[in-house]
């Protein structure tokens, strides 16, 4: 790999030196260096495809490897990361998931319950289309797993997905090359947008459910409403 790509980041933060890692590692085991980034990100959202892929197509670019070997060891990288989250969430399994929700605040196992659910309704959209969605794309592998989708039909539209998100950001970097730095300015951005909804999204589920807890527990707790007049607590109709 040409050491033109090695200057493509001079700032220190945590993008750029994962980018310089992503780099060295291609520079070490080529195409499958990019596969292994990619399967890590799946693993742990907050690494940006985003960022490793225009890295993969700028060094088919500069002839390390061919555009459609990485076009293929990154997409078996995506597969393979999504399916050890459908493992974990198979191993998981409802019932374990369940007690799981049941020790934890702020979650009920009535959350489980509807997720799961939902994803039997819609589970296989949900699976294709996630994977154009940052971290969604990792995490909607363990309800798949929970729900027991077929292990083929996973495959088959985790593969098709990834196959799509990886092309498109693949050519950017081949047909990009030098231009690098214009993708690294909108991948900052879209990482941050990410971050922010996501803490965002955290945040409200929190109040919502810390309001729904308290409205509970001063229904459960308050006593009936007594007369005004007397003080006494209204008679009911036996009837």
């Amino acid at each position: 790999m040409r050491r033109t790509m090695t200057t493509s980041t001079t700032d220190t933060s945590w993008l750029g030196s994962l980018i310089d890692a992503v780099i060295s590692l291609m520079d070490i085991i080529g195409p499958i260096g990019a596969g292994v980034a990619i399967a890590l990100e799946n693993l742990f959202p907050p690494l940006p495809s985003e960022a490793i892929l225009p890295m993969a197509g700028i060094a088919a670019h500069d002839g390390a490897f061919g555009l459609w070997e990485a076009v293929a060891w990154t997409t078996a990288g995506s597969l393979v990361g999504a399916l050890a989250l459908y493992g974990l969430g198979a191993w998981l399994g409802l019932s374990r998931l369940r007690r799981i929700a049941d020790r934890l605040p702020l979650i009920d196992v009535s959350d489980v319950d509807r997720t799961v659910a939902w994803f039997h309704r819609h589970g296989g959209k949900a699976v294709f289309f996630g994977r154009f969605v940052p971290i969604f794309r990792s995490l909607i592998s363990i309800p798949a797993g929970v729900a027991r989708m077929p292990l083929w039909r996973f495959g088959a539209l985790t593969t098709l997905g990834s196959l799509i998100w990886n092309t498109a950001f693949i050519l950017c970097g081949w047909f990009l090359g030098s231009g690098w730095h214009i993708v690294e300015q909108y991948v900052d951005v879209v990482q941050n947008v990410v971050i922010v909804v996501v803490v965002v999204t955290a945040v409200v589920f929190a109040v919502v459910r810390i309001r729904s807890l308290r409205a509970e527990k001063r229904h459960g707790a308050s006593p009936e409403p007594s007369d005004t007049r007397t003080g006494e607590l209204p008679v009911r109709s036996g009837r």
